[in-house]
């Protein structure tokens, strides 16, 4: 993998370098090891309306945006000297990996067996708060 001074895989993607943090990690060990088995094959039960969707950008705000940044792109006050960096949410979401089942896994597991900072929130948010979030993020491409 080639790697410019972002860490992306060619000149010119400075932009998305943030992508490159806890991304890759977790990117990285689904590659090798596939999706928990508890998480393969969720789907979000909850509706995309506007009302789910309202909560759920209430939730991301309190909970991800001091690191994630108010539009995903990983670049929150809190962020600042983390390294691995925040993921750039807002550039996931158009990925392929993006599935519901990873996004519960991310956020549910966070990051500690990754090595970044990002916490588990399977004990802080219920799973219907972590759907809602995920239906949130689903907006921010």
């Amino acid at each position: 993998m080639r790697g410019g001074p972002s860490g992306m895989m060619g000149p010119g993607m400075r932009g998305y370098g943030m992508m490159m943090g806890s991304s890759m990690q977790r990117h990285r060990q689904v590659m090798m090891t596939g999706l928990p088995e508890t998480y393969r094959s969720l789907r979000n039960p909850l509706s995309a309306d506007t009302q789910v969707i309202s909560q759920g950008k209430a939730l991301y705000r309190a909970d991800c945006a001091s690191c994630h940044g108010s539009t995903g792109e990983g670049n929150g006050p809190a962020a600042a000297g983390m390294s691995p960096p925040p993921a750039n949410l807002r550039w996931l979401m158009s990925r392929p990996i993006a599935s519901d089942g990873y996004l519960m896994w991310a956020i549910s597991e966070g990051g500690a067996g990754l090595g970044t900072a990002m916490p588990a929130f399977k004990d802080a948010l219920d799973e219907n708060n972590r759907w809602k979030i995920i239906r949130y993020l689903r907006t921010l491409r």
